[in-house]
């Protein structure tokens, strides 16, 4: 919250008086000229026959007459000089206390009620003047109050129990200044808040409009029967019109009818809805604003260059695959063809029976070769199922620990509380079986080498996997997961990317931590529907 503004001295120049101040002291100053003229009017009609100078007509008539040329000598002074409007003001305010005092006096003293014109201007210049002159204005007031019954009793021999009149008068200036001074400072802060809000608000709308018009996709917005109330330059092109603003939208886009009244009933779905247009294919989304909003926020997105993408970063995907398992295969069928050559040759048992293990155990890396691009191009086939890890895990640990002849004894399952994903069965098998086995391959042999272990933080389930060996090397780590990258002489290079390529299907995420000593691999998961 900003403070009010500082002025440079009570009475010094200060740019920075708002406009509004300077209006509010114009209109002070026709209060003051009309106050003055009614005055003059009324004894120049009626003389003293309204009680007004009944103690001296003439002195009346002069100070009404000095105070209303002084009040447009202010007006005069304020079109052609713009500076100083504490200075302005102060000159303002003692006229009027000086003048008020003297007519008052003329008048017959505090029972003429002219000193209750003092507190109208006391409160006129509380609403525009610092606290400080605020209170010296109300203490000149209060003098000039109490100087005048002096007069009276000492002049003309006033009972002195009269100065009860005048002092509650008093009082009332300190209280109306002081209070007014004060609502005023809240006013003035609350409209210099609101201002900020409001350059705020134009700043961040402007900034808006600035994103909403170079975003890539379309954006409208549409009110209750379906209208478009506004519309970024994108969402124009995508439709292909020239003004769209308060017609339907409907009879523009094929199937956005059935589309939006969908939406409009709440029914069950996605909130995508995929339309076509002259053989483009566009993607709606309905967002909504609000519950008692009566517009809703349309996104148009053309699927058809996202289609073009994707297919270009598959076709660049297989060529890739396709050249690095030709460069896999080369090398078993090369030494296949060079043991079925010396085979054709007269050789001894021993002989035989080494080239024959070639062509076995080169066949045997063949067939996981094929096996894991076979798994690899069904990794889209999936059933997602609700599983609780907690209850799955031991018996797949079990079952690992049987066919791989782990001991028991080596892993270690950690899981505190029970955790419920959605994830293919056999793709959650495939990916834990790869994992647990390079655990087992690089992790020493003792006991808890390999730990499983099942947390859940903040609606995320994670599941480690983490062992006790000497880790994957910094420089190794970026390669982790690349296809046919392996530095066992036995491996494909497939399994850590075909692991992540199961877990990407079932929307979870399968990372190298590199936090502890040996290797750590952690599965993020995205927690089943309660």
């Amino acid at each position: 919250m900003h403070a009010l503004p500082r002025y440079s001295g009570l009475f010094g120049h200060d740019e920075r008086t708002p406009e509004s101040f300077w209006v509010s002291l114009r209109y002070f100053n026709r209060y003051r000229i009309a106050l003055a003229g009614l005055f003059l009017g009324i004894v120049l009609v009626y003389g003293d026959a309204l009680n007004l100078g009944s103690h001296r007509l003439d002195a009346f008539r002069a100070v009404s007459v000095a105070y209303l040329a002084l009040g447009a000598g202010f007006e005069w002074l304020m079109r052609h000089w713009r500076g100083r409007f504490n200075l302005q003001l102060s000159c303002h305010v003692f006229v009027d206390i000086v003048a008020i005092t003297l007519l008052m006096y003329a008048s017959g003293g505090i029972r003429s009620g002219l000193g209750m014109m003092l507190l109208i201007s006391l409160i006129g210049a509380a609403l525009v003047a610092p606290r400080r002159l605020t209170l010296l204005y109300a203490a000149l007031a209060a003098i000039a109050v109490l100087l005048e019954q002096s007069l009276w009793v000492l002049a003309f021999d006033a009972p002195t129990a009269n100065y009860l009149p005048p002092a509650l008068l008093a009082i009332g200036c300190f209280a109306g200044a002081s209070v007014t001074s004060w609502l005023a400072q809240r006013v003035a802060v609350s409209q210099m808040l609101a201002q900020q809000r409001g350059r705020e608000l134009e700043s961040q709308m402007r900034v808006s409009q600035r994103i909403i018009e170079s975003m890539q996709d379309g954006v409208l917005v549409l009110d209750r029967d379906g209208r478009i109330a506004q519309h970024n330059p994108r969402a124009q092109r995508l439709l292909e019109a020239d003004t769209m603003i308060g017609e339907e939208l409907a009879p523009r886009l094929p199937g956005f009818g059935a589309a939006w009244q969908a939406w409009r009933d709440r029914r069950p779905g996605s909130p995508w809805s995929d339309l076509d247009m002259a053989g483009r294919g566009l993607r709606v989304r309905f967002v909504e604003t609000g519950a008692d909003s009566e517009f809703c926020v349309l996104f148009l997105e053309d699927i058809t260059r996202s289609r073009e993408q994707a297919q270009q970063l598959k076709l660049a995907a297989l060529g890739r695959l396709t050249a690095n398992i030709a460069h896999e295969i080369r090398n078993p069928l090369s030494a296949i063809s060079h043991a079925s050559e010396l085979l054709d040759e007269d050789r001894g048992i021993m002989d035989r029976a080494r080239l024959t293990r070639i062509v076995r155990d080169n066949t045997r890396r063949l067939e996981r070769l094929v096996t894991d691009v076979l798994q690899l191009s069904r990794r889209d086939r999936m059933t997602p199922d609700r599983i609780d890890l907690k209850a799955w895990l031991p018996t797949f640990v079990e079952e690992f620990c049987a066919i791989e002849q782990v001991p028991p004894a080596r892993i270690a399952l950690d899981a505190a509380q029970g955790a419920a994903i959605e994830f293919d069965r056999e793709h959650l098998r495939q990916v834990l079986w790869n994992l647990l086995r390079n655990a087992v391959r690089y992790a020493g042999g003792g006991p808890r080498s390999v730990r499983l272990e099942l947390r859940t933080i903040a609606h995320q389930v994670q599941l480690s996997v983490i062992d006790n060996g000497p880790g994957v090397p910094a420089a190794q780590q970026g390669q982790l997961f690349e296809p046919f990258f392996t530095t066992d002489s036995k491996g494909t290079g497939l399994g850590l990317y075909l692991a992540r390529e199961l877990c990407a299907t079932n929307r979870a995420r399968l990372d190298y931590v590199d936090d502890m000593a040996g290797a750590h691999f952690r599965i993020r998961f995205r927690e089943a529907a309660r």
